[in-house]
Order: C-alpha cells, then structure tokens, then sequence
C-alpha cells in the first residue's frame, strides 16, 4: 500500500471518529434537555391576568390563568382559557411559546384581539407586561411565579 491510498484511509478514519463524536455530543445535550424537561412537568411558562373585565358570567378582575406551550382562548369549552363573554367567538385567539418568545394570534374571530389597544392581523410577539383584549376581557401577560 502506498502512502497516499494509507494517507487518505487516515482522512477517512478521522472524518468518521470526528463525525461519530459530534452525533454523540448532540445526543447527549438532548437527553440532558429531556430529562431536565420532565423533573418540572408541571413548570408554568406564564400566566395571565385578568385587568378588566364586563363582569356577568366572564372571569373576575383579578383572576389568573397559567399558560401552557399553546394555550387557546376563547367561549367554547374545549379552550384552554373559556372566557364566557358574548362579544369572544368560540375561538378567538392562541397564544404560544416559541424559542423563548410569546406569540399572539387571532384564530379568524368576529370582533378581532387586540394587542395593547392595537387589533392584529396575523401572529405578533407578546412580552411582558403587554395587554391582549379578547371581547370585553382584558388580559396581562406576566411571568410565571417560581
């Protein structure tokens, strides 16, 4: 065997042990992240607040809701946060956690969510301490207690 077929078996050793190494390191950090995921299952990412409100059946001022991944609100049952106010649809809005940022979006409802007084058309980022109004309901998003 001469040195260049010797040479370029090496390269090819290397780039493997090189490429098995970097598969393994990755692997390890997800597992890290997936069992540091489930000692917390019930860890909050945040809440909300309710600011103000028409009263009747809706949630009282003062009311919290936790927040998970997705949460969706809206008057039907099925929603994660169930506002009973007759000016919310069935459906009215989502809120979602992505990559450590909250995002707000309306999911096609009659009167519209409002985002700090200001009505959305399509998915914004939410922070906190920002207002959303779904109907007469006037929510805060805030951090989760720890």
């Amino acid at each position: 065997m001469d040195g260049f077929l010797l040479t370029l078996w090496l390269l090819r050793l290397a780039f493997l042990a090189g490429l098995f190494f970097f598969l393994f390191a990755v692997a390890r950090i997800l597992l890290r992240d997936l069992h540091a995921a489930a000692r917390e299952p019930g860890a909050e990412l945040g809440r909300l607040v309710v600011v103000e409100s028409p009263g009747e059946d809706a949630p009282a001022a003062g009311s919290v809701f936790p927040l998970d991944a997705v949460s969706t609100m809206g008057r039907g049952v099925n929603n994660t946060i169930v506002l009973d106010d007759a000016f919310a649809s069935a459906d009215h809005a989502a809120l979602s956690y992505r990559g450590r940022e909250w995002f707000l979006e309306d999911l096609g409802s009659t009167n519209g969510t409002y985002l700090n007084s200001q009505r959305i058309g399509g998915p914004v980022r939410v922070g906190f301490g920002d207002e959303v109004t779904v109907g007469r309901v006037r929510l805060r998003l805030e951090r989760a207690r720890r």
